[in-house]
This record gives C-alpha cells, sequence and structure tokens, in this order.
C-alpha cells in the first residue's frame, strides 16, 4: 500500500503510546515525529510544518479535565489557524470532545483505540484538510479575477428608460438572497448583471463563480459541477471539489441553463432544492450555502409548455426574472457605450483618445446590433486598432449587413415602408423569442402571413 504524502506530528507525555502510534503510522504515513513534552510545541511548530497533530487532551499535571490539552489545542492554532488537530482521550469523556471540536479541532479519538480507526480518521482529516486547500485555492483565484479585472469595464451603462428598470431591478433584489434569473439575447450583457448583483449583495466579499452550461459536455457535467472522489472514473487521479464547492458562501452563476438535457435539468433541481452535492464515487453529501443566479437566451416559458424545460427548476431558479433589452430597443445608450469602449481601447492600446465623427455615430445608431454589446465592443476595438485618424468616420466600423433601426416608431424617418415593416417584424418576433404564433398576434397577421413576411425580408 503506498503511504501517505503527509507530515504528522503525535503529542502525548505516555512514550509508549508515543512508540506504539509511531511504529504503526510509519507503515503508513511519509514522515511521523512524536513529542512527549507540550512545552516543547511552539519552538517545534516555528521551525516545522506538519499536515496533522494527534494531541492528548489530558497530562501528567491534569490528568482528567482536559484544560491542559485545550490550552495546547488553542496556541497550535494561534501559531498557525490552519492547522489540522485530532485530539485524543483517554476517558470517553463524548462532551470534552465535542468542545473540542468547537475550539478548532477536526476530530477525536478514544483510548485505547484500533488501529484501523486511527488510520481511517487520519486519512479522512487529512483529504478534509486537502480539500479545504484546493477550496480556498479557486477562491483565491476567483477573488484575484475578480479584483484583477478594469473596474470600468464591469460598471453597468444605460440612460435608455429599458436600462434603467433593469438597473433599478438590481439594486432592488442584490440584497436579497433570491434566485435570479436572467433573460436576454446573446452578447446583451447578462453576465455584466449578474456581478452587478453579487457586487453589491452582502456576498459580495466572496467568490463569484461562473459556469457556461453550454460548454460542458453531458458527460462532465457531474465532475464539473459536484466535483469527484480519486478512482471515480478513469482520470480522476485526486479528489476535486466541483462548481458549488468552489461557490460556497458566494454566487453561482450557471450560464445557458435552457442548453440542459431533461435528466441533466433532474440533477441539477435536486442540488438546487435540498442545498446539498454528492462528488461522483461517493455517496456523501456536502452542504453548500451558493447564492444562485441563471441565464440563458432561451425562451425558458414556451420550452416549459414544449416539454423540453422542467417546469419545477424554472419555479426554483425564478424567484425574480430579469429581462436584459437588446441594444436595438435602446438606442439611447449606443453613444456611451461607445464613449466607454474609447476610453477602454485608447488606453489599452496606448493611443491618443478617439472620437466618433457625427456621420458615424448616425451610423451607428441606426444600426440594428443583431450582436448587442459584444458587436458593438468588437466593432469600437477594431476601429480603434486600425484607424489612423483620431476622427474615426463610417468606414472604419466594419459591421454587420443587416441594417435598421433600432426602434419601431421613433427614429423611422429616413426609412421607407419595407424597411419600417421589416423592422418591426424583427422587434416583435424577438420580443416574443422567436415564438411565431404570439408574434403574428400582435402584428395582426396570420402564421402563414408572418412566415411570408419573414421569407421575403430573410430574417
Amino acid at each position: 500500500m503506498e503511504k501517505l504524502d503527509a507530515r504528522l506530528l503525535i503529542v502525548d507525555d505516555d512514550r509508549d503510546i508515543l512508540l506504539a502510534a509511531k511504529l504503526f503510522l510509519k507503515q503508513h504515513i511519509n514522515i511521523v515525529h512524536t513529542e512527549a513534552n507540550p512545552e516543547n510545541l511552539p519552538d517545534l511548530l516555528r521551525n516545522e510544518t506538519y499536515d496533522l497533530i494527534l494531541l492528548d487532551m489530558n497530562f501528567s499535571r491534569d490528568a482528567t479535565s482536559g484544560k491542559e490539552g485545550f490550552h495546547w489545542l488553542n496556541k497550535i492554532l494561534e501559531i498557525d489557524p490552519t492547522t489540522t488537530v485530532i485530539l485524543i482521550t483517554g476517558y470517553g469523556d463524548i462532551e470534552l470532545a465535542v468542545q473540542g471540536i468547537k475550539e478548532g479541532a477536526t476530530n477525536f479519538l478514544l483510548k485505547p483505540w484500533d488501529n484501523k480507526k486511527l488510520l481511517a480518521t487520519i486519512n479522512t482529516s487529512l483529504q478534509l484538510k486537502k480539500s479545504k486547500v484546493e477550496l480556498e485555492g479557486i477562491r483565491s483565484r476567483q477573488k484575484q479575477r475578480v479584483s484583477g479585472r478594469n473596474g470600468d469595464q464591469r460598471i453597468l451603462i444605460g440612460q435608455s428608460p429599458a436600462m434603467q428598470k433593469v438597473m433599478a431591478m438590481v439594486s432592488k433584489v442584490a440584497i436579497t438572497d433570491a434566485n435570479i434569473l436572467i433573460l436576454g439575447e446573446n452578447g446583451t450583457g447578462k453576465e455584466l448583471i449578474a456581478r452587478a448583483i453579487h457586487d453589491h449583495s452582502t456576498r459580495a466579499g466572496e467568490v463569484f463563480v461562473t459556469v457556461d452550461l453550454g460548454a460542458i459536455s453531458e458527460s462532465l457535467f457531474e465532475s464539473e459541477l459536484f466535483g469527484f472522489k480519486k478512482g471515480a472514473f478513469t482520470d480522476a487521479k485526486e479528489d476535486r471539489p466541483g462548481r458549488f464547492e468552489a461557490a460556497h458562501k458566494g454566487t453561482i452563476f450557471l450560464d445557458e441553463i435552457g442548453n440542459l438535457s431533461m435528466a441533466l435539468q433532474s440533477k441539477l433541481l435536486s442540488v438546487i432544492q435540498n442545498r446539498m452535492v454528492v462528488r461522483l464515487g461517493t455517496n456523501q453529501e456536502i452542504p453548500v450555502d451558493v447564492r444562485l443566479i441563471c441565464a440563458t437566451n432561451m425562451p425558458l416559458h414556451q420550452m416549459v409548455s414544449e416539454n423540453k424545460f422542467r417546469q419545477d427548476l424554472l419555479y426554483r431558479i425564478n424567484t425574480v426574472e430579469i429581462h436584459v433589452p437588446p441594444l436595438r430597443e435602446r438606442f439611447e445608450d449606443i453613444a456611451p457605450l461607445i464613449d466607454h469602449f474609447l476610453e477602454i481601447y485608447c488606453n489599452k492600446y496606448k493611443m491618443p483618445m478617439k472620437r466618433v465623427s457625427p456621420a458615424a455615430m448616425n451610423r451607428l445608431e441606426r444600426h440594428s446590433w443583431p450582436g448587442n454589446i459584444r458587436e458593438l465592443q468588437h466593432a469600437v476595438e477594431r476601429a480603434v486598432i486600425m484607424s489612423e485618424s483620431n476622427i474615426l468616420e463610417p468606414d472604419d466600423f466594419f459591421l454587420s449587413k443587416t441594417e435598421g433601426s433600432p426602434t419601431d416608431t421613433i427614429r423611422t424617418g429616413n426609412m421607407n415602408l419595407q424597411e419600417t415593416e421589416k423592422m418591426l417584424i424583427r422587434k416583435v418576433v424577438d420580443k416574443h423569442g422567436g415564438n411565431i404564433s404570439k408574434a403574428a398576434k400582435e402584428l395582426g397577421l396570420t402564421r402563414a402571413s408572418l412566415y411570408r413576411r419573414i421569407e421575403k425580408y430573410g430574417l
């Protein structure tokens, strides 16, 4: 059997126990040190690092109360709060052991111990320590990612009535712990909304874990979200926590939730309901405390009626729904967004500050932006890089061929009847998430008539 790669210290004033424990444990653990005098602990811990300490609760000075053991437990944790400590007591005092765990110990053993029980307790405690270290590493990396982002890129920009409404909802729901469902087209900034909710919540100091469900294959879903135990499958070389464990005490953002199969929806629902995850290869339930935010560009309510999405899961994830409007419905925000991205990319590429000519701005405000804010951001970045002038003209922006006004009647002054009809059909179809029946009803057309117009305009 392969030895555990760990450093262990046993502290007990009974030298016979120290010898017996060391002889047994050296067969299973790489490094085993012993110490009979607890007074030497401070110097020992300043010079050595141990993965685990077995600490006797009762020394000869105070043979029964356990007070001396508590004193040294507190001293160990004062020197290194991350130390894993297993308490040893020879009197079967469960209350004493429970008090020790409350004060920071990981587990306890009763003398005389069974060697198999001793080894199992040590192994469990080391695995728990390893999992905690992994989780802290994930959380630390997540916090670095969040703090390392350009703060200006994470602010919500919007003076349009539609975005003002979204911002008001964000302010309202952020301070609660309610589950949030964010709906909107690709590129509208759903993740930015989710981060804004997290940043203004009581969990703002904890991690924000993003999971792109559309990028996770069905076979990897459980291992990625719920974690796995070493040996659970061929490539499982070590225990690993899943994304839900990594998000413990923080926020987990499940993007593209509409892409999940019915089978995976069922597994996710179980975790959301019970607030427990079970790693692959184990039966142990691990409690998780997370704020859940989901997002999708798919019409979930319609999918429920088509039996493609579980109604009970939809109820669980959408305590509050936030609809993020497409950019074509908030043309008032195009100019401030352009200014925002110009500042970012001129600074990034160390260029003089550029500005957009009136002609270029007119063209940008009339573009339908099928890729929404993401398309606008890329268009501005490319223009900053490629233009040699500090004034950006219409030809500096490479836009998709689909042109149109971002509103239905407000900005149709230079459009003919066909262009206006095309724009209106696109707006209403998008409003109803592609549901032709609802769009046709609102437009006062039959389904067949609407299909003919969609085909005519190439929508």
